[in-house]
């Protein structure tokens, strides 16, 4: 089963990857944060390395998951992702964390 799940990209990841707005990509199988990097990644091959480690596939440390205003950041990448999200109501967000002083 393929479900199609709404992906809301950080500015500069929507310049590298050369799109506008949010972007959708087809999910096979469960819909987890794992699987819909993959499938990301897939789509995207320049994005290969910017959200996840390329060979580890561990989160960048400066980038977020979030969706239906839950951060997913720290849940495994094999759990499953809100059925919202894979429903596509309501988007996966990946979000580059803010730090300084």
């Amino acid at each position: 089963m393929s479900s199609t799940v709404r992906v809301v990209l950080p500015a500069h990841l929507k310049n590298l990857a050369r799109v506008h707005g949010e972007v959708k990509v087809d999910v096979e199988g469960a819909v987890t944060t794992a699987a819909v990097l993959d499938a990301l990644e897939a789509d995207f091959p320049m994005l290969v390395g910017t959200i996840r480690d390329g060979v580890t596939k561990k989160r960048r440390a400066f980038v977020r998951f979030f969706a239906c205003q839950q951060d997913l950041s720290h849940e495994s990448p094999d759990a499953p992702l809100p059925e919202s999200v894979a429903a596509g109501a309501e988007p996966f967000m990946v979000v580059g964390a803010m730090a300084g002083g």
